[in-house]
């Protein structure tokens, strides 16, 4: 990609926890990509809406509260309603037997506790090129 990888990170819910957020967020940032990081307690239709209006590549997904499977799908259909080209990713505490459900609501990949920050840098970038070649086709 010739542009900079834009990506939103956002904790929908009301998970309170946030600093494995801050922590991708800043990872991604030190890998050359702008990260735009929303906050706490946001609805999918709030984080659906900034990722339009911030005309981002990436949607970054943390919970922690359990909510995962209904609070990512939900933003993974009110983001493909808006831009069906968004990447979506998830992470956080997220139980192994939830991941297949949440690929195929449009999770791309699900990033739990000892991810490294470079394969969520490198995972993104090689969606991110996938996607680019698969769309020139």
């Amino acid at each position: 990609m010739n542009k900079k990888i834009r990506v939103l990170i956002a904790k929908p819910g009301l998970d309170g926890h946030d600093r494995g957020a801050k922590v991708v967020a800043s990872g991604l940032r030190d890998a050359g990509m702008e990260v735009i990081y929303l906050g706490l307690r946001l609805t999918p239709e709030q984080i659906a809406e900034a990722a339009l209006q911030e005309d981002v590549d990436v949607v970054g997904l943390a919970c922690l509260s359990g909510a995962h499977m209904s609070l990512f799908p939900r933003t993974v259909e009110l983001v493909r309603q808006r831009d069906n080209d968004i990447l979506v990713i998830g992470g956080g505490i997220i139980p192994k037997k939830d991941i297949p459900a949440l690929k195929k609501a449009g999770i791309a990949e699900v990033f739990g506790p000892g991810t490294t920050l470079d394969e969520i840098a490198e995972f993104i970038k090689k969606a991110l090129e996938k996607n680019a070649d698969d769309n020139q086709d």
